[in-house]
This record gives structure tokens, C-alpha cells and sequence, in this order.
């Protein structure tokens, strides 16, 4: 899906996704990574959404955001809800939906300008 926003360019945003593949800012991911408004991070070592755990959200974290984002398909957000106990204890608000869910959902904060950071698997 294209997403077409009337956006600031000193922002990164999803420009589009679709299975397997996400557009930010131009450049096609097809692995996890990390996106916030001022980073990318294309080489999060992160095998799926389901082997999140704590050292895995370290680097989301270590971006000190407000609001942190999973999109992943196929994952029961149940899974989750350790994790969500782990970010909200730092005083993060944590969601986890699907990847198109959550492209939106991201595009919005970050040009909000919220302190957002995400986690994508494309």
C-alpha cells in the first residue's frame, strides 16, 4: 500500500509497503529494522517478531522514545505482553499490531513530531 502524506523531509516515513518489503524514505527494507524520525536502522539482528525479548529492545530503547511500535504479521500480540510490561516499567507507551498498522500509526506520531520509534518486519 502507498502511503502519500504531505510529510516534512527532515523526517523518515514508510512511503509504502507491501509483503516482504518497506519503502522508507526511498529505500527498500526486506529485513527487520528500526525507524525513527531522525534514524534508520537497517541491521537490527533480530531473526522474527517472536524472538523479541529484552536484549532485543535494547536498541529501540536506547532511541528514548515516548511511544514504541512492533509491526509484525502473523503474531499473536498476546506475545507481547511480557514485553509490554518490560517497556511500559521505563515509562514507554507500547504497541503491537500489524505491519501495515503499524507503518501508519508511525507516519502519523513522527510527523507529530512524538518521540516514536518502531519496529518493523517487513
Amino acid at each position: 500500500m502507498r502511503l502519500v502524506l504531505d510529510t516534512d523531509a527532515e523526517i523518515l516515513t514508510v512511503r509504502r509497503y507491501s509483503a516482504g518489503e518497506i519503502d522508507v524514505a526511498g529505500t527498500l527494507l526486506r529485513a527487520p529494522f528500526i525507524l525513527a524520525p531522525a534514524r534508520l536502522v537497517s541491521d537490527w539482528p533480530v531473526a522474527s517478531a517472536t524472538a523479541l525479548d529484552e536484549a532485543a529492545l535494547a536498541p529501540l530503547l536506547s532511541l528514548r522514545p515516548a511511544v514504541l511500535l512492533i509491526g509484525a504479521e502473523g503474531v499473536d500480540a498476546s506475545r507481547g505482553s511480557s514485553l509490554r510490561r518490560l517497556v511500559e516499567a521505563r515509562g514507554v507507551a507500547f504497541e503491537w499490531m500489524g505491519v501495515g498498522a503499524a507503518c501508519r500509526t508511525y507516519n502519523v506520531l513522527a510527523q507529530e513530531r512524538r518521540e516514536v520509534v518502531a519496529g518493523l518486519f517487513p
